[in-house]
């Protein structure tokens, strides 16, 4: 029997959406504000749900607190209060849209957990939005 395992995470960062290869002028007409050059910070949260079998001698599918060690290690440690664009190595060169951020953090933690294990982030931007990654 599969159960999911969700467990919640807040962390603050800045970013600045635009693309090099483009002119400011292109930027913002794509990204609007969110292309300030000055950049710009949100309060993300974060929802990391595991799905497995549940294991019969310890009754869970992951212990929620290895969950919560390996969300703190390799999400809010490394993204919380940085400046995405310029502190985060994974977005050097990648537009760190709450779409990718999505990715990284998922390639993050998956790397974590055993094969067998299904893994969804829910990354919220701002209240109203939001996105979605369970892999491809």
């Amino acid at each position: 029997m599969k159960v999911t395992v969700s467990r919640k995470a807040h962390f603050n960062a800045a970013h600045r959406l635009y693309r090099k290869d483009w002119t400011d002028e292109k930027n913002s007409l794509i990204f609007g504000k969110c292309s300030n050059p000055n950049f710009h910070g949100h309060n993300y949260e974060l929802i990391v749900s595991v799905t497995g079998n549940i294991d019969k001698e310890t009754g869970y599918v992951i212990d929620i607190k290895t969950l919560k060690d390996i969300i703190k290690e390799k999400i809010e440690d490394a993204f919380d209060h940085k400046n995405l664009n310029v502190e985060v190595l994974e977005f050097k060169n990648l537009n760190p849209t709450a779409e990718n951020i999505a990715v990284v953090i998922y390639d993050k933690i998956k790397s974590e957990l055993k094969p067998e294990l299904e893994l969804e982030i829910t990354l919220f931007e701002t209240p109203r939005n939001f996105v979605s990654y369970s892999g491809e």
